[in-house]
């Protein structure tokens, strides 16, 4: 990529951005699981002051986003969100790298995941980059994947 890449923490101001780019990113999913996924219903006014959560502009637009939690031991990444037209480009892979980077300098030897099942270019993609499947959780109208990776810090 020859655009000019930029990363920053969201701020309140950026919660309307945050939904509204997440919502493209999950759309495509709404006809493999019959409903809204998790991500497209969240509250991010209330999620920008609880997690951290990282944007990427791509030539100043919002491309794509990672939201993280961090624990007493680990990172969680409760949400990777890239725009429909950067989708497959790579920026969902750097966004993970930035998260393992972060869970480095954290101290953490871990992070984790979690996906729906129906989703498979996502556990994929995870696997490719070396997560793990810890355990699988079925809810109504669904199953959900955990996955961790230990981080080299």
């Amino acid at each position: 990529m020859t655009e000019a890449l930029s990363l920053r923490p969201a701020t309140p101001a950026d919660a309307d951005a945050i939904r509204a780019l997440t919502r493209e990113a999950y759309a495509k999913w709404v006809p493999v699981i019959g409903r809204e996924p998790k991500p497209m219903t969240a509250d991010y006014a209330a999620a920008v002051r609880r997690h951290r959560i990282d944007l990427l502009h791509l030539d100043g637009r919002l491309a794509a986003l990672i939201e993280m939690i961090p624990g007493t031991d680990h990172l969680l990444i409760e949400n990777v969100a890239v725009a429909p037209a950067y989708q497959g480009s790579g920026l969902g892979r750097r966004l993970l790298a930035h998260a393992e980077a972060l869970a480095a300098s954290l101290g953490h030897a871990e992070i984790r995941l979690y996906t729906n099942s129906l989703f498979a270019e996502n556990l994929r993609l995870y696997r490719r980059l070396g997560y793990r499947t810890d355990r699988e959780e079925v809810f109504p109208g669904g199953t959900v994947v955990h996955m961790s990776k230990p981080v080299s810090g």
